[in-house]
C-alpha cells in the first residue's frame, strides 16, 4: 500500500460535497486526520442509488415502524457472501413462498365457496361469509 498525499482525502467527491458547504476558513482548518475521520462517518451513511428503493412507515396502535426494502447490483466484494447471506436468501424465499401459498389457498377457498362447492357438510371456516359482510356495505 502506497502512502497517501496530504491532499488525496480532499480529493475524495464526499469531502468535497462537504467542505463546499462550508466557509473558506473554516475548509482550510480540517487536519487531514480530521477529514479521514469525517470520511468515515460519512460512508457509514451513504447507501447510494438502488434500482428498487422502497421506504415508508406504518403506524400499529400507537406504534410507529419503519421498513426499507433496497435492491440492486451488488458492487461490493465477496467478503460479505457467506453462510449468513444464504441463510438469510433462504429465510426470504421460504418466507415469500408460504405467504405467497396461504394467499393462494385463501382465493382458492374464496373461489370454491363463490361457486357453492362444500367439502364438508354443515362446515365452513367463515372465511366467505366474512369475505361477503367486507363488500356489503
Amino acid at each position: 500500500m502506497t502512502a497517501a498525499s496530504p491532499d488525496d482525502i480532499r480529493q475524495d467527491p464526499a469531502i468535497q460535497k462537504l467542505l463546499e458547504r462550508m466557509p473558506a476558513d473554516v475548509q482550510q482548518s480540517f487536519t487531514e486526520a480530521q477529514l479521514s475521520y469525517l470520511r468515515v462517518a460519512l460512508g457509514a451513511r451513504q447507501w447510494g442509488k438502488h434500482r428498487l428503493d422502497l421506504r415508508g412507515t406504518v403506524g400499529l396502535g400507537r406504534w410507529r415502524y419503519y421498513y426499507v426494502l433496497v435492491g440492486g447490483r451488488n458492487h461490493r466484494g465477496d467478503p460479505r457472501h457467506g453462510q449468513l447471506s444464504r441463510l438469510m436468501q433462504a429465510v426470504v424465499i421460504s418466507t415469500f413462498l408460504l405467504v405467497a401459498a396461504l394467499i393462494g389457498l385463501v382465493l382458492l377457498y374464496l373461489l370454491k365457496s363463490a361457486l357453492g362447492i362444500d367439502l364438508f357438510d354443515d362446515y365452513s371456516f367463515g372465511i366467505w361469509h366474512w369475505f361477503k359482510a367486507l363488500f356489503a356495505g
